[in-house]
Order: C-alpha cells, then sequence, then structure tokens
C-alpha cells in the first residue's frame, strides 16, 4: 500500500490546517498556551476526536485527560501500534511542536479508511495531555498515564495558583482516584512511532526534509560555584588574586572546547552565571553558574561531565579556590529501537532518496513510552530549527513526504507482526 505523492499533498494541507485551527483555542488571542488539564485542553481533544472519528476511528478520552482512538485491525481484538505526540503547549509557543505529530498519524488512518483497508496491527492515535509540564512543572503526565508510572505524590502538586492536579481533575470531570485505569497491558501494544518537529537546524542543513531519530539525549544538569576572596580592585596585585570570575570564565571556555573535541554529539551549556559581591570596583570572590550536558549515550556523556568538573576542580586549585558542584537533575538517554530505525530509514530513502539519522536534544513522550515498549521517531524539517516559539515554521512540501514515510512505515511494521 502506498499513498502517491497528489494524495500526500492532500493529506498535507489538510495537516497544516488543523494545525492553524488547533492554534486557535489557547488561553490568550496572543500567542499559543494551552496547558493540562484546561478548558483550551478539553476543547482540543474534542476536536482532534471529531478527526479521529472521521477517520473511522474508536475514540475515547482516558482517564488522565488523553485523547485515544483506535482503527481495528483486520481481526478484531489485534494488538495495537500506537502513534502520537502531545497536544499541550508551553507559554507563547508554536503550532506544531507535538500536534503535528498527532495530525499526521490521523491522515495515515484516514487513508486506509478511505481504502477500507486494515493491517494485521491494530492503530492507535493517542494526543497526550501533558508533555511540556507547563502547568504543574512536572512532565510526561499524559505518557506516564498509559505506562502507569505516575507517582503518588502528582495529585497533590499544585499549580502556579494552588490548585492541585487532583482539584484540576475534578474540575474537568475527571477522578485523580481513577488514574491507574489509563494504564495499558503491556500485551495491547507492540511499539510506539512519534512524529515531531526537529528542535534544530540539522535537517536544513542537510537540505533533507526527514530524518531519523536515533536516541533522545540524557541530560545532566547541576549547580556549581567557585569560592574565592574578594577584595580592592585597584588595591590587590593580580598576582595575589583570587578572583572566582577569572576561575569560571577560564572553565568555561574550557567547557566549551572540550565538548567539542569529545563527540560531535555532545553538547554542554553554561545557561546561569551570577557573581557576588558584584560591583564593579571589587574582584569577584563568589560565583555561581548552571551546568546542562546532554548526549544520546550515558556512557559518553558521564565521561564528558567528569572530564569538566574534574578540570573545574584543578583550575580552582591552581587559584586557589574552592569549588563544588551539586547534581540536581539527571535522565538516562532514550535509545530508539533498531527495527523501528530500520524501517522509518527505508521509508525515507524510498520516498526522500536518503536518509539522516540524527539525536534529539529535546525530551519527548517517547520517554516514558520507551520503559514499556519500543520507540521510533521520525523528525521533520523546521525552519532554523526554532521551537517552543510562535516562529515556528514547517512546509507542507515537507508534510507530504513526511505523510507518505509514517504511513509506508507503520504497513511494514504491521506486515513484519
Amino acid at each position: 500500500m502506498k499513498m502517491n505523492a497528489s494524495e500526500a499533498q492532500t493529506a498535507a494541507a489538510r495537516v497544516m490546517a488543523r494545525c492553524d485551527a488547533l492554534a486557535e483555542i489557547s488561553e490568550s488571542s496572543e500567542g499559543l498556551t494551552r496547558v493540562y488539564l484546561s478548558p483550551e485542553h478539553l476543547r482540543a481533544n474534542a476536536r482532534v476526536g471529531e478527526w479521529m472519528k472521521a477517520a473511522g476511528m474508536q475514540v475515547w478520552q482516558d482517564a488522565v485527560g488523553n485523547i485515544c482512538g483506535r482503527y481495528e485491525a483486520a481481526e478484531s481484538g489485534a494488538p495495537a501500534l500506537l502513534l502520537g505526540s502531545h497536544l499541550d503547549t508551553v507559554r507563547n509557543a508554536g503550532r506544531y511542536d507535538g500536534m503535528l505529530g498527532v495530525l499526521t498519524a490521523i491522515e495515515t488512518v484516514q487513508w486506509l479508511h478511505d481504502r477500507q483497508q486494515r493491517l494485521p496491527l491494530a492503530i492507535e492515535i493517542i494526543g497526550f495531555g501533558d508533555e511540556e509540564g507547563t502547568r504543574f512543572g512536572i512532565t510526561l503526565l499524559g505518557s506516564r498515564g498509559i505506562t502507569g508510572t505516575w507517582p503518588e505524590s502528582w495529585v497533590t502538586h499544585p499549580d502556579g495558583n494552588g490548585i492541585t492536579v487532583a482539584q484540576a481533575m475534578r474540575d474537568v470531570g475527571l477522578d485523580s482516584a481513577q488514574i491507574a485505569s489509563a494504564a495499558r497491558d503491556v500485551t495491547d501494544i507492540v511499539a510506539y512511532l512519534e512524529l515531531h518537529i526537529e528542535q534544530g537546524p540539522c535537517l536544513e542543513q542537510e537540505n533533507l526534509a526527514l530524518g531519523v531519530v536515533t536516541a533522545i539525549n540524557g541530560a545532566r544538569r547541576l549547580n556549581c560555584r567557585f569560592v574565592g576572596e574578594a577584595g580592592h580592585a585597584g588595591t590587590v596585585p593580580m598576582t595575589h588574586r583570587k578572583d572566582a570570575l577569572a576561575a569560571a570564565a577560564e572553565w568555561m571556555v574550557f567547557i566549551e572546547h572540550a565538548t567539542r573535541e569529545q563527540d560531535p554529539q555532545l553538547v554542554a551549556t553554561v545557561g546561569t552565571l551570577s557573581c557576588a559581591p558584584g560591583a564593579v570596583n571589587v574582584i569577584p570572590g563568589e560565583v555561581n553558574l548552571s551546568l546542562d550536558v546532554r548526549g544520546p549515550q550515558d556512557n559518553p556523556l558521564e565521561s564528558l561531565l567528569s572530564t569538566l568538573l574534574t578540570q573545574a576542580e584543578a583550575i580552582a586549585l591552581r587559584r586557589g579556590l574552592t569549588f563544588e558542584s551539586n547534581e540536581y537533575y539527571r535522565i538516562a538517554a532514550t535509545a530508539c529501537d533498531a527495527q523501528l530505525q530500520q524501517a522509518l530509514s527505508h521509508a525515507v530513502e524510498t520516498v526522500q532518496g536518503r536518509s539522516v539519522s540524527l539525536p534529539s536534544g529535546a525530551g519527548h513522550d517517547a520517554i516514558a513510552i520507551a520503559e514499556r515498549w519500543p520507540v521510533g521517531m521520525l523528525f521533520v524539517r523546521n525552519e532554523r530549527g526554532i521551537s517552543h516559539h510562535p516562529a515556528e515554521a514547517v512546509k507542507t512540501d515537507d508534510i507530504a513526504p513526511a505523510v507518505q514515510v509514517f504511513l509506508a512505515a507503520i504497513c511494514q511494521i504491521a506486515e513484519r507482526r
């Protein structure tokens, strides 16, 4: 079964129009903001549910607020290939991050439904209610709902107005006591595929519309501090100084060079920096700075982090300062399934001529899903790699081959099971 170019263009135009329609469902008139368990969340679910029904799917909203649809297999009751992404946004968001994956998935089912075609596997599509964590500061609530990995403490977590998750669920007709019912049995689903905009510039630099994701980067985040000695900027000789800011600057340059040299897929960022006492005529005695290190494999990531921290300690020792660090966030790298990568790559090569593989530097619902089922991801070119911003931009001419590739991969995976 193969979607031709004309059919793909029609599907892509509908995807773009629906992205525009969902972008109108926002709590603010300027910019797009749609957060978990808000009235806008429920309106978006209803709209997406209508499109699922039109594509021949049985539709329901689960106990954590995900909108779900099932297109039955040739034999009723078969396990499902799960497709999807999220429908929530950050504040002042773009209109493609998350939504594009849900709407493209619906087009693959629409094509099958229009031709009365059924596969050996059922196809289920899910629009996750929360991936971004914008409202409650905890992420992947939707996808962890279906994996059954919600911590008990989540229901008492408040938003910025003091409304807890449990209260917010009650306000929209959900019952926090029923959260466990959203969990799916491991035998219900065989694999998960997610289509997403690339949140970086790699595909644009390659002049390609599509790429296959190898892994979702693991990450480590640390708060770090150099402590030296404040002193008068005019009276302390350069040879006697214990300048914490100079030490931090030296380390920051080392971070940039060492990360580039160790592995092109590793990234490290110092995103915040503050120095005290912070006066123009005082030598900085203390500097606090953050470190964010990411990569698609945990061992190289740990090796880089060790190298960076060792160097920070050496800089501090040589300069007569102290250095300390505290890791406050850690997430393991999530590898995409090799067979799913192969199926996507084959489909991309057929449609696009060649395929490129790349890691994802940002997190996705696939992180949670991978704890239960194999996952695969397809990236679509996004202008300048801008995301989480109204300037997100994709082209209809890139969505058309994406729908073709997604359908081809789905059929290949289903026939192979």
